[in-house]
């Protein structure tokens, strides 16, 4: 069974970030980035395949140098080799899919895990464009995946329920919270990484398509106060409500 994880490597969600001069950007200064949490479900479930029947499992990203320590990490938990495609920022996610896509097709994936979306941008789309640019099926926000020959029983939960989706292979899965829990790297594992293979390849040109024009932080939340207590603060709630707030 030949497998791909397509990962991404994310400012970590408690790290405070701050912007950075140029006022498009992130200070990466004092940042801590790691894997992003979805795709941890999608390498995990893509080394449990592995084991169950054998095979590769391939991990991909597109990033600088940062990414490679994401690609390592993947490595050191289990995962053969690796492929990172080198460039910087990127803020399209049909160009991120579609470049995704130009390295790997040809190369005879079974099967593409990547997570149900990415923390940092919430996008939650590259896995399925993933799939179209491959011409392949796709299902998405797996909690259960099985394999028998070349088809796949995919359960994914919904707002309406669960469902049990049924697809033939080479497919696409993006994974969510409940499909697994991913293993921790080991002290083997991490030696054995830094003689893992990283397959270097450059992104080509591209159109990004969109640009990020300025970037800033929330506005502070102004602070909060007790109006009074019980039934005789009702009446002073609805009027900041009304006056303040205007909601009402």
């Amino acid at each position: 069974m030949n497998i791909a994880a397509a990962i991404k490597y994310v400012p970590d969600t408690e790290t405070i970030v701050k912007i950075d001069g140029d006022g498009k950007s992130l200070k990466k200064e004092g940042v801590t980035f790691v894997i992003n949490p979805y795709d941890e479900y999608a390498i995990e479930e893509a080394l449990k395949i592995k084991e169950a029947l054998g095979g590769e499992v391939t991990v991909i990203s597109m990033g600088d140098e940062e990414c490679v320590k994401g690609l390592r990490t993947a490595m050191a938990m289990g995962a053969d080799k690796a492929i990172q495609i080198k460039c910087g920022a990127c803020v399209d996610q049909a160009i991120t899919a579609k470049v995704l896509a130009e390295n790997l097709k040809g190369k005879g994936f079974d099967i593409i895990l990547t997570g149900m979306k990415a923390v940092d941008d919430e996008s939650g789309i590259v896995g399925p464009m993933l799939a179209e640019f491959l011409g392949l099926p796709c299902v998405t926000m797996i909690t259960k995946l099985e394999i028998s020959g070349n088809k796949a029983s995919a359960r994914r939960e919904t707002e309406m329920g669960t469902e049990v989706v049924e697809t033939t292979l080479p497919a696409v899965f993006t994974a969510q919270k409940g499909l697994n829990d991913p293993r921790y790297a080991s002290l083997k594992g991490i030696m054995a990484a830094k003689k893992k293979p990283i397959e270097e390849v450059s992104a080509g040109g591209f159109d990004l398509g969109v640009s990020i024009v300025e970037m800033k932080l929330p506005p502070s939340r102004p602070q909060g106060r007790i109006v009074g207590e019980g039934e005789e603060a009702v009446p002073e709630l609805v009027r900041l409500l009304k006056e303040e707030a205007k909601v009402l």
